[in-house]
């Protein structure tokens, strides 16, 4: 059970931090900028929607791993 933890949070780990730190760097350039035209709002919009759902998809492979690491601990091998 311990194990499955740490794999979660090592996985979690890898994809959130640097998510979050490349967002909080894109929203300071932006907001230092201050000038923005809709199709850059538009783009960044993008960017971020396919950001979500490329963390979603790779939240559901954690929880599958974690599923597959629960059932071979419950069999014992």
């Amino acid at each position: 059970m311990n194990q499955v933890l740490i794999v979660a949070i090592i996985f979690g780990s890898v994809v959130l931090i640097p998510a979050i730190i490349g967002g909080t760097i894109l929203l300071s350039i932006k907001l230092l900028k201050g000038k923005t035209s809709r199709k850059d709002q538009a783009d960044d919009s993008k960017i971020i929607q396919e950001m979500y759902q490329g963390l979603s998809l790779m939240e559901e492979r954690v929880e599958a791993l974690e599923t597959i690491l629960l059932d071979r601990e419950k069999r014992g091998l």
